[in-house]
């Protein structure tokens, strides 16, 4: 658990309770999201909150879908790579699979990009708007088999709300 979340914890603001957690950062983003619908304050504002309220994790952002690639968003950690095939990586399968990869040992994920080195485990969510693609949420961490099915079903429904709550056209 890293220090902000253990602190958040603590002050009862974060549940260790997987489920819970999610509850709670489904409602807040819903508030930081109202009355605001331009993308990039939205993306930066998602990527901090998930920052401060996962534990274990060492990046979290944003992949948008520019010219037949994915390019680098607002988000939260090291700098990360600006450009992804879709295809390639962890991100790109997410696009080209047009479904959630959850990675527990991204050593062994075939064609990794490895930005950073200390990253073990990786979530990749596309962002839908209607039937299309827009988007990654990529969440990677330190720890091995940090991700499981109640982090994707929070996500997917993270990225579900962040997809209405946005207008992608501007």
């Amino acid at each position: 658990m890293n220090n902000n979340h253990k602190q958040l914890v603590e002050n009862n603001i974060y549940s260790e309770d997987k489920e819970e957690s999610y509850k709670l950062i489904h409602a807040q983003l819903k508030a930081l999201l109202e009355n605001e619908t331009h993308v990039i304050p939205n993306l930066s504002n998602t990527s901090a909150l998930l920052n401060l309220a996962l534990p274990d994790i060492n990046w979290v952002g944003f992949y948008l879908i520019k010219k037949d690639e994915l390019l680098l968003g607002p988000f939260q950690g090291k700098p990360a790579c600006i450009h992804i095939p879709i295809g390639k990586g962890v991100c790109g399968t997410a696009v080209s699979e047009r479904r959630t990869q959850l990675v527990s040992d991204v050593h062994a994920f075939p064609g990794h990009i490895a930005c950073d080195s200390e990253s073990n485990s990786e979530i990749v969510v596309p962002i839908y708007v209607g039937d299309t693609i827009v988007g990654v949420l990529d969440i990677d961490s330190p720890v091995f088999n940090r991700f499981d099915e109640i982090d994707r079903e929070g996500l997917e429904e993270v990225v579900k709300i962040l997809a209405s709550g946005s207008n992608w056209n501007e």
